[in-house]
């Protein structure tokens, strides 16, 4: 016997190491998965827009070819002589796919914008035709790894291991796009670093099929036959499978949305969550090869009573979100990294109880419909598909559905019934379908699912919707609650999910209302919140000669469209916004502040991505506006690249304007440089306007036109003195502007003052979208008093760009030495 163990003993090590090489494979492969589909997101994203229904369709085409590949990979793995071989062409695919999207998509992409146009059908059928080839690759991979452990002893382990290897990978390789590459670098070397993997990861599979695998395909010689498990017994474990893809999917969106409210809604953040979710599931799928290769627990029962498990994580993660998080302070004053990792290790708090129990439903899975392993790769392929099914189902369904019609609170309490019903019918079945088990052993199993059956319901009942202060003031909701015991800071009287944002109001002590979105203030009816949207909005009217037809890029609270629609000569509005909960929100609270702009006839609304609208629409403006959130916000970078000023350069008619709004606070130095620099790229002769509050920089608008700006002031007082002008120079006169040289006293200088400030500076690019990953390190910064001072040293008053008597322009230097705000 002791002989036979020393011949056994090699056989055993070397089926080890197949078994680990074939991890370390499945690791790479999920981290260049995760890197092309950070990759690819961005840039079909700049295509199709990034709004919740684009991400919808981005994401369920996604994975649906993920499911495709599973199915497909049943019937190329038990034909081919080497899986390894298999294996290896299958990773040399989606490198080819990679390199492919990365050529082909810029050449291809104003033909995706000409036949997709705004038709949902039409953007997911170029989605699709984009992300299948490379996403059935994908989905094959898994499958594929699956056939390579047939006749191994400990193959259900092994698979176990290889899907949390995966999971890992992809982990790591979030991390590695969202911190590193993109930061650092651009969708370029993001994709030729993940094309390498996939390299290696060819090489290396070829070289361990031919090193390693013969001793994988030896049969078990004490194989235990195990019954086929009937279809009345496998439908509770295929519904608990899909219904656990679906919650997955489900709660990641919710707490993705949920902890950009309470971190900040930065690319940092959404890196973090959704790592700290692959891990989570990485650790259930190692723990589940560990159950099953040395638990006496039925995988059955242990699946039914992960799914029950996971209903209390569900519950435990939405107490943190709404009664622990809104307030508990964030120390900002350590740096970013520090602030960053300390919202990863909270996010890890919040992701990893759930996760875990989804991570094991998938193994658990294959052990209760194929212990023996005798069909393991088609038993792999078939519930990685149903899986990923439901996981389409569930992302789809929050995304487009559930998150604006019924909510936070609504979405995490049907995920917990759903997980509580596919728990419950996984247990149920593990004795009824046993003919051994007794009479007393389903008594008490129905009694089981009684009880949780209660708790289940006192979870749901004690499950709390989202509160107002996190959606007004989302990391600063402690500060403001710590502020409210003190003093009368006022209170919110409306705060409401949207599709694509939060969005909130709230009046303050002294009567002001505040516009909140992503978490913050966005507008005001403060006079230097007023004062910086009344100047975007007329300005813009005011510097053309006939501004007919204007265009506005985010609504807010409508008081820069509302400022544009009393020019005279303006005929036609047109509002873009991507959230449609916004224009309601501006044209019940802030109609006396807008001019009642919504439900004006020359107004019109479009609810869409403010650059895929540009990108579709054949119409030109007089005056293009773009009001919008902060930069460091995700997916807000792609209206601030030189390609999207391009684009409005293309929309504005002769003699057009475009202007663009530009805060100073919660930034940095390096990203106003940016996006100065980025906005003068195309327009070379911008000039800036400054709003300052208390003498120190607050915010600045930006006016750029194909020419040389000029400005007639003496006309430009004649007008605001005449009758039509009469409601502009009211609206002017109420933030401390008094007359045409108050106006021009503004005047920050010129792009071209600022050329040696803004040498150097990161042009943001649609390929690199650095803006937003500065932008997102900046945020907690407060440098606008220094900003504006350097802005102001460089200025100098450019002949020729005033017109107007000796006297007007006196009183515009004068004006500049004393600028309205201070």
């Amino acid at each position: 016997m002791d002989q036979q163990l020393v011949n056994e003993t090699p056989l055993v090590t070397y089926k080890r190491r197949y078994g680990i090489a074939l991890v370390i494979l499945a690791f790479s492969s999920g981290c260049a998965a995760l890197v092309y589909e950070v990759v690819w997101f961005q840039l079909l994203e700049l295509v199709i827009g990034s709004s919740a229904v684009s991400l919808a369709v981005l994401l369920s085409m996604f994975m649906g070819g993920t499911c495709l590949g599973s199915i497909l990979a049943m019937s190329f793995a038990w034909r081919a002589r080497s899986i390894l071989r298999l294996y290896a062409a299958i990773e040399l695919a989606v490198a080819i796919c990679g390199i492919s999207i990365l050529t082909v998509l810029p050449h291809i992409s104003g033909a995706l914008i000409r036949f997709g146009g705004s038709d949902l059908a039409a953007r997911g059928a170029l989605a699709a035709a984009c992300l299948f080839p490379p996403t059935i690759c994908m989905g094959a991979e898994l499958p594929t790894i699956a056939h390579c452990f047939r006749g191994n002893d400990g193959k259900l382990a092994w698979v176990s291991y290889c899907y949390a290897g995966s999971l890992a990978g992809g982990a790591a390789g979030g991390l590695l796009a969202g911190f590193y590459l993109l930061r650092v670098f651009d969708v370029n070397v993001a994709t030729w670093t993940a094309v390498a993997i996939n390299c290696m990861i060819s090489l290396s599979a070829l070289l361990v099929g031919y090193k390693l695998s013969p001793v994988a395909h030896r049969p078990t010689v004490h194989a235990k036959a195990v019954p086929k498990v009937g279809r009345a017994a496998s439908a509770p474990i295929y519904a608990a499978v899909a219904a656990s893809g679906a919650v997955a999917l489900s709660a990641e969106i919710v707490w993705t949305r949920a902890l950009s409210l309470a971190f900040a809604a930065t690319v940092y953040v959404f890196s973090m969550v959704a790592a700290a979710f692959l891990l989570g599931l990485a650790i259930g799928s190692t723990s589940a090869g560990i159950l099953i290769r040395q638990s006496k627990i039925p995988p059955r029962i242990a699946l039914g009573w992960g799914q029950i498990f996971s209903c209390v994580g569900l519950a435990f993660a939405a107490h943190v979100l709404t009664d622990v998080i809104p307030n508990s302070s964030i120390v900002v004053s350590v740096g970013p990294w520090h602030v960053l990792w300390h919202e990863g290790l909270v996010s890890l708090a919040i992701v990893l109880p759930c996760t875990v129990a989804w991570g094991m439903s998938f193994p658990l899975s294959v052990a209760c419909l194929d212990s023996n392993g005798k069909h393991l790769g088609h038993k792999v392929a078939q519930l990685y598909s149903v899986n990923t099914a439901g996981a389409i189902l569930g992302a789809v369904g929050t995304s487009s559905l559930f998150a604006r019609s019924i909510g936070t609170q609504r979405t995490v309490q049907l995920a917990i019934v759903i997980a509580a019903v596919a728990g419950m019918a996984v247990l149920i079945s593990a004795t009824a379908n046993d003919v051994t088990a007794k009479q007393p052993l389903r008594r008490i199993r129905y009694a089981e699912c009684a009880c949780i059956t209660v708790g289940v319901l006192l979870l749901v009942w004690d499950i709390a919707p989202l509160p107002g202060v996190l959606i007004a003031y989302g990391r600063r909701s402690a500060e403001w609650i710590a502020a409210s015991r003190v003093a009368d800071t006022g209170h919110i009287i409306y705060a409401g999910e949207g599709l694509d944002d939060f969005v909130a109001v709230s009046q303050t002590g002294d009567g002001e209302l505040n516009f909140h979105a992503s978490g913050k203030v966005q507008a005001s009816t403060s006079t230097q919140d007023m004062r910086l949207q009344l100047l975007l909005g007329h300005l813009s009217h005011l510097v053309p000669q006939h501004p007919a037809s204007a265009l506005v890029i985010g609504c807010g609270a409508g008081i820069t469209a509302g400022a544009l629609l009393m020019g005279p000569a303006v005929h036609q509005i047109k509002i873009v916004e991507i959230e449609p909960l916004i224009p309601r929100i501006a044209s019940t609270y802030f109609a006396k502040y807008n001019n009642n702009v919504m439900e004006n006839p020359n107004v019109s609304l479009t609810i869409d991505d403010g650059r895929h609208f540009l990108a579709t629409t054949n119409e030109r403006f007089d005056v293009i506006t773009t009001d919008l959130v902060d930069p460091w916000v995700k997916g807000v970078a792609s209206l601030f690249t030189s390609e999207f000023f391009e684009l409005e350069k293309q929309h504005l008619n002769p003699g057009g304007v475009v202007t663009q709004y530009i805060q100073l606070y919660q930034s940095s130095p390096d990203v106003v440089k940016s996006e100065i620099a980025t906005f003068a790229d195309v327009f070379p002769n911008s000039v800036i306007w400054g709003n300052p509050r208390n003498g120190e920089g607050y915010d600045l608008v930006i006016l750029g036109q194909a020419k040389p700006v000029n400005i007639n002031v003496d006309d430009l007082e004649a007008r605001l003195t005449s009758p039509r002008y009469a409601a502009v120079k009211e609206s002017l006169r109420s933030v401390g502007i008094n007359s045409a040289a108050d106006l021009m006293a503004t005047y920050a200088g010129s792009v071209r003052d600022m050329t040696s400030w803004v040498q150097g500076a990161t042009i943001n690019r649609d390929r690199s979208l650095r803006l937003q990953y500065l932008a997102g390190l900046a945020l907690d910064d407060d440098e606008a008093g220094s900003i504006y001072s350097q802005l102001l040293s460089r200025r100098r008053l450019p002949s020729g760009m005033f017109l107007g008597s000796a006297a007007t322009l006196t009183s515009i230097e004068r004006g500049l030495q004393h600028p309205t705000g201070n």
